[in-house]
């Protein structure tokens, strides 16, 4: 859980997830939508890939990244435990209250 959190810590991060929510993108794709340099981006794509939040796969000349929304909730269920809160993958925040 703690690789996980370390990886949500940054919004680039963040934001790479949540282009990945709508399916997965080549790293060439995911990399235009940030104005940082292409070494940074691998950066933080080797950062959530060891947080196992993402899975990539080579295609020809280009690596294709897919969000690995399980263990994404997984963490993010251990940390509402964390704090006395009981939920479940499809229960939603309104839910909670």
């Amino acid at each position: 859980m703690n690789t996980a959190f370390k990886a949500l810590s940054d919004p680039t991060r963040r934001r790479v997830l949540e282009l990945l929510k709508q399916g997965p993108r080549s790293a060439g794709e995911l990399a235009d939508q940030f104005d940082v340099s292409k070494s940074t981006m691998s950066a933080h794509f080797a950062i959530l890939r060891e947080a196992d939040l993402v899975m990539s796969e080579k295609q020809g000349k280009s690596v294709v990244y897919q969000l690995k929304m399980t263990v994404l909730e997984d963490a993010l269920l251990g940390f509402a435990r964390a704090f006395g809160w009981e939920l479940t993958p499809t229960q939603t925040s309104e839910d909670k209250t």
